[in-house]
Protein backbone atom coordinates (compact mmCIF):
# COMPACT_ATOMS: atom_id res chain seq x y z
CA UNK A 1 0.00 0.00 0.00
CA UNK A 2 1.21 3.53 -1.26
CA UNK A 3 0.53 6.97 -0.34
CA UNK A 4 1.16 9.87 -2.24
CA UNK A 5 1.01 13.36 -1.18
CA UNK A 6 1.64 15.18 -4.56
CA UNK A 7 0.99 18.51 -2.20
CA UNK A 8 -0.43 19.82 0.89
CA UNK A 9 -1.01 23.66 1.63
CA UNK A 10 -3.38 26.42 1.31
CA UNK A 11 -2.74 26.54 -2.25
CA UNK A 12 -3.85 23.03 -3.55
CA UNK A 13 -4.10 19.46 -1.67
CA UNK A 14 -4.02 16.23 -3.75
CA UNK A 15 -3.12 12.67 -2.40
CA UNK A 16 -2.74 9.30 -4.13
CA UNK A 17 -3.76 5.98 -2.31
CA UNK A 18 -2.93 3.26 -4.01
CA UNK A 19 -3.33 -0.62 -2.72
CA UNK A 20 -2.74 -4.01 -5.43
CA UNK A 21 -4.47 -2.34 -8.89
CA UNK A 22 -6.67 0.26 -6.98
CA UNK A 23 -5.84 3.64 -7.38
CA UNK A 24 -7.95 6.76 -5.80
CA UNK A 25 -7.00 10.25 -6.02
CA UNK A 26 -8.04 12.11 -2.61
CA UNK A 27 -8.99 16.06 -3.86
CA UNK A 28 -7.84 17.64 -7.11
CA UNK A 29 -6.96 20.78 -5.59
CA UNK A 30 -4.43 21.86 -8.79
CA UNK A 31 -4.59 22.12 -12.21
CA UNK A 32 -5.16 19.27 -14.40
CA UNK A 33 -1.99 19.90 -15.98
CA UNK A 34 -0.07 19.90 -12.62
CA UNK A 35 -1.82 17.06 -11.07
CA UNK A 36 -0.99 14.94 -14.25
CA UNK A 37 3.20 16.38 -14.10
CA UNK A 38 2.92 15.56 -10.37
CA UNK A 39 1.72 11.96 -10.69
CA UNK A 40 4.58 11.56 -13.02
CA UNK A 41 7.18 12.53 -10.47
CA UNK A 42 5.65 9.58 -8.45
CA UNK A 43 5.61 7.31 -11.11
CA UNK A 44 1.65 7.10 -11.80
CA UNK A 45 -0.15 7.37 -14.80
CA UNK A 46 -3.06 9.26 -14.67
CA UNK A 47 -5.31 6.58 -16.76
CA UNK A 48 -4.67 4.30 -13.64
CA UNK A 49 -6.95 5.99 -11.51
CA UNK A 50 -9.83 4.06 -10.61
CA UNK A 51 -11.87 7.75 -8.42
CA UNK A 52 -11.73 10.72 -7.66
CA UNK A 53 -12.76 11.30 -3.91
CA UNK A 54 -13.33 14.88 -2.33
CA UNK A 55 -13.12 16.34 1.44
CA UNK A 56 -14.93 19.06 0.61
CA UNK A 57 -15.31 21.71 -1.67
CA UNK A 58 -12.95 24.69 -1.41
CA UNK A 59 -10.79 25.99 -4.24
CA UNK A 60 -7.80 24.30 -2.93
CA UNK A 61 -9.01 20.55 -2.86
CA UNK A 62 -11.26 21.09 -6.28
CA UNK A 63 -9.26 23.54 -8.58
CA UNK A 64 -8.62 20.62 -11.22
CA UNK A 65 -11.26 18.46 -10.32
CA UNK A 66 -13.76 19.18 -13.13
CA UNK A 67 -11.28 19.38 -16.02
CA UNK A 68 -9.68 15.52 -15.05
CA UNK A 69 -12.55 14.24 -14.63
CA UNK A 70 -14.02 14.37 -17.55
CA UNK A 71 -10.95 13.88 -19.33
CA UNK A 72 -9.97 10.34 -17.67
CA UNK A 73 -14.01 9.73 -17.36
CA UNK A 74 -13.95 8.50 -13.97
CA UNK A 75 -16.21 8.63 -11.23
CA UNK A 76 -16.11 11.33 -8.51
CA UNK A 77 -17.20 10.40 -4.74
CA UNK A 78 -18.98 13.61 -2.52
CA UNK A 79 -21.32 13.90 0.14
CA UNK A 80 -24.69 15.21 -1.18
CA UNK A 81 -23.89 18.16 0.59
CA UNK A 82 -20.38 18.83 -0.70
CA UNK A 83 -21.15 18.26 -4.48
CA UNK A 84 -24.89 20.58 -3.92
CA UNK A 85 -22.02 23.19 -2.89
CA UNK A 86 -19.25 22.78 -5.48
CA UNK A 87 -22.25 22.90 -8.14
CA UNK A 88 -23.65 26.32 -6.43
CA UNK A 89 -19.84 27.38 -6.56
CA UNK A 90 -18.70 26.19 -9.93
CA UNK A 91 -21.90 27.63 -11.90
CA UNK A 92 -21.90 31.05 -13.50
CA UNK A 93 -23.88 33.59 -11.47
CA UNK A 94 -25.62 36.50 -13.36
CA UNK A 95 -26.83 39.74 -12.56
CA UNK A 96 -29.82 41.69 -12.76
CA UNK A 97 -30.03 45.18 -13.60
CA UNK A 98 -32.88 47.29 -11.61
CA UNK A 99 -33.98 48.59 -15.31
CA UNK A 100 -34.49 45.01 -16.00
CA UNK A 101 -35.48 44.14 -13.00
CA UNK A 102 -38.47 46.15 -13.29
CA UNK A 103 -39.27 45.11 -17.28
CA UNK A 104 -39.67 41.24 -15.70
CA UNK A 105 -42.26 42.39 -13.10
CA UNK A 106 -44.06 44.74 -15.65
CA UNK A 107 -44.22 41.25 -17.90
CA UNK A 108 -45.49 39.63 -15.20
CA UNK A 109 -48.23 41.97 -14.09
CA UNK A 110 -49.55 41.90 -18.01
CA UNK A 111 -49.05 38.05 -17.86
CA UNK A 112 -51.64 38.30 -14.48
CA UNK A 113 -53.63 40.46 -15.86
CA UNK A 114 -54.09 38.01 -19.16
CA UNK A 115 -54.77 35.01 -17.00
CA UNK A 116 -57.93 36.74 -15.67
CA UNK A 117 -59.65 37.38 -19.19
CA UNK A 118 -62.35 34.80 -20.67
CA UNK A 119 -61.19 32.63 -22.42
CA UNK A 120 -62.46 33.60 -25.70
CA UNK A 121 -61.16 37.23 -25.02
CA UNK A 122 -57.42 35.59 -24.86
CA UNK A 123 -58.35 33.68 -28.04
CA UNK A 124 -59.79 36.86 -29.93
CA UNK A 125 -57.02 39.28 -28.69
CA UNK A 126 -54.19 36.13 -30.04
CA UNK A 127 -56.11 35.90 -33.51
CA UNK A 128 -55.92 39.63 -33.89
CA UNK A 129 -52.45 39.81 -33.08
CA UNK A 130 -50.70 37.43 -35.13
CA UNK A 131 -52.14 35.27 -37.98
CA UNK A 132 -52.75 32.06 -37.53
CA UNK A 133 -49.82 29.82 -38.90
CA UNK A 134 -50.06 26.33 -39.85
CA UNK A 135 -46.79 24.19 -39.62
CA UNK A 136 -46.50 21.35 -42.26
CA UNK A 137 -46.54 17.74 -41.74
CA UNK A 138 -43.84 17.60 -44.20
CA UNK A 139 -41.07 19.93 -42.55
CA UNK A 140 -38.12 18.02 -40.53
CA UNK A 141 -39.31 19.96 -37.34
CA UNK A 142 -42.22 17.66 -36.96
CA UNK A 143 -41.47 14.09 -37.87
CA UNK A 144 -40.83 11.95 -35.10
CA UNK A 145 -37.40 11.52 -33.28
CA UNK A 146 -35.73 8.09 -34.28
CA UNK A 147 -36.25 5.40 -30.98
CA UNK A 148 -32.07 4.81 -31.54
CA UNK A 149 -31.07 8.28 -31.73
CA UNK A 150 -28.86 9.09 -28.52
CA UNK A 151 -29.20 12.00 -26.47
CA UNK A 152 -27.05 14.72 -27.41
CA UNK A 153 -24.09 15.13 -24.39
CA UNK A 154 -24.30 18.16 -22.52
CA UNK A 155 -21.49 20.79 -23.55
CA UNK A 156 -19.44 22.26 -20.72
CA UNK A 157 -20.02 25.36 -21.50
CA UNK A 158 -23.80 24.99 -21.00
CA UNK A 159 -23.14 22.73 -17.39
CA UNK A 160 -19.63 23.48 -16.16
CA UNK A 161 -20.10 21.15 -13.02
CA UNK A 162 -20.71 18.21 -15.36
CA UNK A 163 -19.16 14.85 -14.34
CA UNK A 164 -19.07 11.65 -16.24
CA UNK A 165 -20.43 9.83 -12.94
CA UNK A 166 -21.30 10.74 -9.48
CA UNK A 167 -21.18 8.78 -6.42
CA UNK A 168 -22.20 10.10 -3.15
CA UNK A 169 -21.44 8.77 0.50
CA UNK A 170 -22.11 9.47 3.63
CA UNK A 171 -19.47 9.90 6.94
CA UNK A 172 -20.22 7.40 9.30
CA UNK A 173 -20.38 4.68 6.44
CA UNK A 174 -18.28 2.73 4.60
CA UNK A 175 -17.88 1.47 1.02
CA UNK A 176 -15.44 0.36 -1.14
CA UNK A 177 -13.47 1.38 -4.23
CA UNK A 178 -11.35 -1.68 -6.31
CA UNK A 179 -9.00 -2.83 -3.22
CA UNK A 180 -9.47 -0.92 -0.74
CA UNK A 181 -11.98 0.41 1.99
CA UNK A 182 -12.84 3.59 2.62
CA UNK A 183 -14.03 4.83 6.28
CA UNK A 184 -15.15 8.69 5.92
CA UNK A 185 -15.34 10.61 9.08
CA UNK A 186 -17.22 14.21 9.35
CA UNK A 187 -14.24 16.42 10.64
CA UNK A 188 -15.36 20.39 11.79
CA UNK A 189 -14.61 22.76 9.07
CA UNK A 190 -16.36 25.58 7.54
CA UNK A 191 -17.64 23.86 5.09
CA UNK A 192 -20.78 22.25 3.71
CA UNK A 193 -20.26 18.40 4.75
CA UNK A 194 -15.83 17.63 5.20
CA UNK A 195 -14.76 14.58 5.65
CA UNK A 196 -11.48 12.91 6.60
CA UNK A 197 -10.81 9.16 5.48
CA UNK A 198 -9.03 5.91 6.73
CA UNK A 199 -8.14 3.48 3.41
CA UNK A 200 -7.70 0.00 4.39
CA UNK A 201 -6.18 -2.03 2.35
CA UNK A 202 -7.62 -5.40 2.50
CA UNK A 203 -4.77 -7.76 1.36
CA UNK A 204 -2.42 -6.10 3.28
CA UNK A 205 -4.34 -5.85 6.41
CA UNK A 206 -2.57 -1.59 6.36
CA UNK A 207 -4.58 1.28 7.05
CA UNK A 208 -3.96 5.16 5.71
CA UNK A 209 -5.76 8.42 6.84
CA UNK A 210 -5.79 11.60 6.13
CA UNK A 211 -7.62 14.25 8.71
CA UNK A 212 -6.57 18.14 7.80
CA UNK A 213 -9.07 21.17 7.69
CA UNK A 214 -10.12 20.91 10.91
CA UNK A 215 -10.44 23.52 13.45
CA UNK A 216 -9.97 20.69 16.48
CA UNK A 217 -10.21 17.11 16.60
CA UNK A 218 -13.28 16.21 18.47
CA UNK A 219 -13.76 12.33 20.17
CA UNK A 220 -15.03 11.11 16.73
CA UNK A 221 -11.83 11.56 14.84
CA UNK A 222 -9.81 10.72 17.71
CA UNK A 223 -11.37 7.26 17.75
CA UNK A 224 -11.23 6.69 13.59
CA UNK A 225 -7.50 7.48 13.65
CA UNK A 226 -6.60 5.01 16.17
CA UNK A 227 -4.98 1.80 14.55
CA UNK A 228 -3.33 3.49 11.32
CA UNK A 229 -0.15 2.47 9.87
CA UNK A 230 0.63 6.22 8.15
CA UNK A 231 -1.31 9.35 9.08
CA UNK A 232 -1.59 12.09 7.03
CA UNK A 233 -2.64 14.84 9.62
CA UNK A 234 -2.35 18.71 9.97
CA UNK A 235 -0.30 21.25 10.99
CA UNK A 236 -1.12 24.52 10.07
CA UNK A 237 0.11 27.22 11.94
CA UNK A 238 2.22 28.50 14.35
CA UNK A 239 0.29 30.57 16.84
CA UNK A 240 2.27 33.38 17.23
CA UNK A 241 3.45 33.67 14.27
CA UNK A 242 -0.76 33.89 12.58
CA UNK A 243 -1.20 36.88 15.22
CA UNK A 244 1.56 38.41 14.32
CA UNK A 245 1.27 37.89 10.71
CA UNK A 246 -0.23 39.83 7.49
CA UNK A 247 -3.96 38.37 7.18
CA UNK A 248 -6.65 40.64 8.08
CA UNK A 249 -8.17 39.90 11.58
CA UNK A 250 -11.50 38.49 10.32
CA UNK A 251 -9.41 35.86 8.57
CA UNK A 252 -7.12 35.67 11.50
CA UNK A 253 -10.83 34.65 13.84
CA UNK A 254 -11.75 32.19 10.81
CA UNK A 255 -8.35 29.93 11.48
CA UNK A 256 -8.12 29.92 14.91
CA UNK A 257 -11.97 29.24 15.36
CA UNK A 258 -12.96 25.33 15.85
CA UNK A 259 -13.91 25.05 11.97
CA UNK A 260 -10.48 26.75 10.87
CA UNK A 261 -7.30 24.79 10.84
CA UNK A 262 -5.39 22.69 13.17
CA UNK A 263 -2.48 25.00 15.09
CA UNK A 264 1.08 23.09 15.59
CA UNK A 265 0.16 23.31 19.11
CA UNK A 266 -3.09 21.25 18.74
CA UNK A 267 -1.37 18.39 16.47
CA UNK A 268 1.57 18.08 19.45
CA UNK A 269 -1.48 17.91 22.00
CA UNK A 270 -3.34 15.46 20.06
CA UNK A 271 -0.30 13.55 19.16
CA UNK A 272 0.86 13.78 23.11
CA UNK A 273 -2.89 12.72 24.64
CA UNK A 274 -4.82 10.63 21.83
CA UNK A 275 -2.76 9.29 19.42
CA UNK A 276 -1.87 5.53 20.01
CA UNK A 277 1.56 5.79 18.64
CA UNK A 278 1.24 2.76 16.48
CA UNK A 279 1.63 4.19 13.02
CA UNK A 280 4.95 3.73 10.64
CA UNK A 281 4.53 7.53 9.38
CA UNK A 282 3.30 10.41 10.69
CA UNK A 283 2.80 13.20 8.13
CA UNK A 284 2.83 16.72 8.63
CA UNK A 285 0.73 18.62 6.36
CA UNK A 286 -1.36 21.49 5.09
CA UNK A 287 1.62 24.10 6.10
CA UNK A 288 0.50 27.71 6.08
CA UNK A 289 3.40 29.60 3.66
CA UNK A 290 2.66 32.96 5.78
CA UNK A 291 1.96 31.59 8.96
CA UNK A 292 4.43 28.33 9.78
CA UNK A 293 7.64 27.58 9.55
CA UNK A 294 8.49 23.66 8.64
CA UNK A 295 11.11 23.52 11.40
CA UNK A 296 8.60 24.51 13.91
CA UNK A 297 6.06 22.16 12.99
CA UNK A 298 8.52 19.46 12.87
CA UNK A 299 9.82 20.46 16.63
CA UNK A 300 6.47 20.43 17.77
CA UNK A 301 5.30 16.63 16.76
CA UNK A 302 8.59 15.03 17.69
CA UNK A 303 8.42 16.67 21.10
CA UNK A 304 4.93 14.92 21.95
CA UNK A 305 6.17 12.18 20.57
CA UNK A 306 8.56 11.90 22.63
CA UNK A 307 10.69 8.36 23.03
CA UNK A 308 8.13 6.87 21.18
CA UNK A 309 9.88 7.76 17.57
CA UNK A 310 12.18 5.11 16.40
CA UNK A 311 13.76 4.32 12.84
CA UNK A 312 10.83 2.25 12.03
CA UNK A 313 7.74 3.79 13.65
CA UNK A 314 6.67 7.06 14.11
CA UNK A 315 8.93 9.07 12.08
CA UNK A 316 7.81 12.76 10.95
CA UNK A 317 8.31 13.91 7.69
CA UNK A 318 6.50 16.79 5.71
CA UNK A 319 4.18 17.15 3.12
CA UNK A 320 5.17 20.55 1.07
CA UNK A 321 3.26 22.67 -1.39
CA UNK A 322 5.73 23.07 -4.00
CA UNK A 323 6.56 19.36 -4.76
CA UNK A 324 5.57 15.78 -4.06
CA UNK A 325 6.61 14.02 -1.40
CA UNK A 326 8.09 10.56 -1.23
CA UNK A 327 5.74 7.88 -1.67
CA UNK A 328 5.67 6.33 1.23
CA UNK A 329 5.40 2.38 0.75
CA UNK A 330 4.55 -0.20 3.44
Amino acid sequence: MRMMVLASGSKGNATIIAAGSTRILVDAGMSCRELMKRMALVGEYPESLNAILITHEHLDHVAGLSVLARRLKIPVFFTEGTHRAWVRMITPRTTMSYAKWLDNLQREKEARATDHLPAHTVATAVMESEPLVVDDPLEPECAEPEMDAEPAAPRVKDNPSFLPVVEYFRAGHGFCIGEIDVSPFTIPHDAADPCGFVFHARSESIKMAIATDLGYVPPNVKMALRGVDVLLLESNHDLEMLKDGPYPWSVKQRVLSRVGHLSNTACAEFLMRDYDGGAHTIVLGHLSAQNNLPELARLAAEQAIGERMTLLGNRVVLAGQDEPLEPICL
